[in-house]
């Protein structure tokens, strides 16, 4: 009789925990699967019960992959590091660190989501064991599959249990996303329908001129603001959470590159761009992009003589770097003396200095076989000197 009113009230339990998923607009949660779509650590900040765990859920349902969890204020640092296992000729074949079981798991699977909760209440040394977890995807002597994704949740110090600042170097492995829950979507999802969690579909038509474009954009706006290329906090909560550096500028080519061929909304890039580089850098680049507006690369490579130069010179400098870029995707003599052509249309607007450097790069890519096009003249001091041009 026990055993029917126990089952009887699992599947009471069970249905209450049954709901739908339906399509919705949600720029943060669009940001985070941006994120994982680029394959970029993510970490969720927000106050304990809002539902971090539940939306990484049901985005490793959409992705169909394994979902492991683990709570990193709980472990030691061995347990990222891992365990020293003494074999058979230690002197010889040294000593192996057996990794965990959650990440031979993923390891055998190919794929998943490993979910790190609670990381601002990891002890420092943890946190300093997680790093080459983060960056390198090894745990222990294991390597983690390239498509396994990495996603963290940390609530504010003054919300966790015993509270830590991130150390800088664990925070700039991150993109940082401030989750919030909102009551409306509470009481629908109570009320049975949570709003699906989907990945970008990324275009492989769109990837050239993609990665072009966001080449040229981050190349452009970093000759002209050289200052935000790396800038520590000074105070150790910021240092703890999103800032500028080589590595997360890094990040924000790659989220770029997908936002472009995926087709997100701008409010979602912008949310994962400062995500990535802090309020201020990011704020600064989101308003550098809506104001860029660059030609399609592609277009002009088919047409060179067609296209006008832009005229404001960090401009000029995005459109040559993703001119030489797109050339670079794909190398051939018709594609290449097309680059020469837009280089000399820039000399010819007199900003030859602002071409120079594309000039080296488009250099680099010719085949000995290849006649130097009329238009390398205007470089040819520079180039000589540089040892891209001989004689």
């Amino acid at each position: 009789m026990t055993d029917r009113a126990l089952a009887a009230a699992d599947s009471l339990i069970a249905a209450t925990r049954a709901w739908r998923t339906e399509p919705a607009q949600d720029p943060k949660v669009a940001a985070l699967a941006l994120a994982v779509s680029a394959n970029l650590p993510v970490l969720l900040w927000g106050e304990p019960g809002i539902g971090k765990s539940a939306t990484l859920q049901q985005l490793a349902d959409g992705l169909g992959t394994p979902m492991e969890t683990v709570i990193a204020s709980v472990h030691e640092p061995s347990d990222f590091a891992g365990l020293p296992i003494v074999g058979d000729s230690p002197a010889t074949d040294g000593v192996p660190m057996a990794p965990p079981d959650w990440a031979v798991r993923l390891a055998r699977t190919g794929s998943g989501l490993v979910f790190f909760d609670e990381l601002s209440s990891a002890p420092p040394a943890v946190q300093a064991a997680l790093l080459r977890v983060v960056l390198e995807r090894r745990v222990g002597s294991l390597q983690l599959p390239p498509a396994v994704r990495i996603v963290a949740a940390a609530n504010p110090p003054t919300s966790a249990a015993d509270g830590w600042h991130l150390s800088p170097p664990l925070a700039n492995r991150f993109v940082h996303l401030h989750w919030t829950h909102d009551a409306r979507t509470v009481a629908r999802g109570l009320a049975g329908t949570w709003p699906a969690v989907t990945v970008p579909a990324v275009d492989p038509r769109r990837a050239t001129t993609a990665l072009a474009k966001a080449r040229g954009a981050v190349a452009g706006f970093l000759t002209a603001r050289p200052g935000l290329t790396h800038h520590l906090p000074a105070d150790t909560e910021a240092r703890g959470g999103a800032w500028p550096s080589p590595r997360t500028w890094e990040m924000v080519l790659r989220l770029l590159t997908f936002h472009h061929s995926a087709g997100t909304a701008p409010d979602v890039l912008a949310l994962a761009v400062v995500g990535a580089i802090g309020d201020g850098a990011g704020l600064e680049f989101v308003t550098y992009l809506d104001n860029l507006d660059l030609p399609d690369p592609e277009r002009v490579l088919a047409n060179p003589e067609a296209f006008q130069l832009p005229e404001r010179g960090d401009r000029q400098l995005a459109f040559l770097t993703a001119v030489i870029s797109a050339v670079q995707s794909k190398v051939d003599r018709q594609r290449w003396e097309a680059g020469w052509v837009v280089l000399e249309k820039a000399v010819q607007a007199g900003v030859p200095d602002v071409a120079a450097r594309a000039a080296m790069d488009l250099a680099a890519l010719r085949d000995r076989s290849w006649p130097v096009p009329p238009a390398i003249d205007a470089f040819a001091e520079v180039l000589m000197l540089s040892g891209r041009l001989a004689g």
